[in-house]
């Protein structure tokens, strides 16, 4: 590739990181060394590689990234790559948890493409474990930083993670509305909707014929194919119309239509914030920012206020209110689950000195120890040994980490069981 056109190709990006400007950051230092850094040593991570993370793989090689990986547990057919001359792009075909700490610590800034919130709780979970404290001051060479972009149809979401020093995702974990669910007396007696076929033979007839011996896999056509058959049946039994092959496979992977100008929005704005992050030619985005394509174009930003109770990043226990120890400890596990500032899945829970001794509440995770801990869920806590005041370590899918609740009872005047 001639220098000339390479001197072509890079000359905007020259301009703005080889001269100073009046939204330059106090810390930036114009300088001809800024562009060969983002091409030959910054390391970018992007996490999710759909219409969203295509669209930001592209804009960061051509804004000078050129060492970028990307990690992602589906494939993609080679039509939809975009490619881009003179870029190293390392691809890890895995879930995030299958990566350890060492491998999330040799990045500089890590870019978020995905549609699942348990995965962005996940990675902002293990980024605040790598921050480094020293007599209780956060150390910031420890901080890595994280750019998250979110898209739903015409409504889309950019922001900016400092971990420690911002609001983290645990700490607007209220702006993320519950999952969809159809009421099963609906779907079981009076469906009106082609979906309602779906989840029905989604929810009920799986389970109950279990064609193929295991669970559903929403990347499988036999899978597919078969629900999409019985959904027919179905609908045609109801009169309803409008069911599709691709209907069903958005039912079964709650998959939401991607909008082209969304994505390619968001994106842009995502990999702009991820060029500010590493010259510092720019102040950054304060420190979320909205879209709304559905009538005309509406965008909004403002700054997400960090939560000093926060369960991620402020490592001060949440105290959970509870009327006294009569809850069981199935109910108590529900309310983890369905409280809208902890939104948990499946949390497995320990406790220290009972007794004097550490205890597993129950661990659906290991099959061996839920089976032993189930007799536990019909107990309340006050018969598990459980009093005000007293800590409990619960382990969720959606954190690498330990996360610690204390106990708050109303009334502290029942008697030990």
């Amino acid at each position: 590739m001639s220098s000339d056109y390479t001197h072509h190709r890079w000359s905007h990006l020259k301009k703005i990181l080889e001269r100073s400007g009046p939204f330059c950051r106090p810390d930036f230092e114009p300088s001809s060394n800024t562009l060969p850094f983002l091409m030959e040593k910054c390391k970018i991570l992007v996490i999710g590689a759909g219409g969203l993370g295509c669209e930001l793989l592209k804009n960061l090689g051509l804004m000078g990234f050129h060492q970028i990986h990307v990690i992602d547990m589906d494939t993609i057919e080679l039509s939809n790559l975009n490619r881009i001359p003179g870029c190293n792009v390392v691809a890890h075909f895995c879930m995030i948890q299958d990566k350890d700490e060492s491998f999330y610590r040799q990045f500089h800034i890590i870019v978020c493409g995905l549609d699942s919130i348990v995965a962005r709780r996940w990675i902002n979970g293990m980024l605040l474990s790598l921050l480094v404290y020293e007599d209780g001051e956060l150390d910031q060479e420890s901080i890595i930083p994280m750019v998250d972009g979110g898209t739903e149809g015409f409504k889309g979401n950019s922001r900016v993670i400092l971990p420690g020093l911002t609001a983290c995702i645990e700490c607007t974990l209220d702006l993320y509305p519950p999952q969809v669910t159809y009421p099963l007396c609906t779907i079981a007696n009076t469906p009106r909707l082609p979906e309602h076929c779906i989840e029905y033979v989604k929810v009920i007839q799986w389970p109950k014929e279990n064609p193929f011996d295991c669970i559903i896999d929403g990347d499988d056509p036999l899978h597919i194919n078969w629900i999409y058959e019985k959904s027919i049946e179905r609908s045609i039994q109801f009169g309803i119309r409008g069911l599709t092959y691709r209907l069903v496979q958005g039912v079964v992977k709650n998959i939401i239509p991607a909008v082209a100008s969304t994505n390619a929005t968001i994106a842009a704005t995502c990999a702009t914030e991820v060029f500010k992050l590493a010259t510092s030619c720019c102040a950054s985005l304060n420190n979320y920012m909205v879209l709304n394509n559905l009538d005309g174009i509406y965008t909004y930003t403002y700054e997400a206020e960090k939560k000093s109770d926060c369960l991620a990043c402020s490592e001060i226990p949440r105290e959970i209110e509870l009327i006294d120890g009569n809850i069981k400890l199935k109910e108590f596990i529900d309310l983890l689950c369905q409280r809208h500032d902890l939104q948990m899945k499946n949390p497995g829970l320990t406790v220290a000195n009972v007794d004097g001794k550490n205890k597993t509440l129950y661990m659906q995770t290991v099959p061996s120890i839920e089976e032993k801990t189930r007799v536990n869920l019909g107990k309340s806590l006050t018969e598990l040994g459980l009093t005000d005041g007293m800590e409990i370590n619960v382990a969720d899918i959606t954190t690498p980490n330990t996360i610690t609740l204390k106990l708050k009872f109303k009334n502290t005047d029942i008697e030990m069981a």
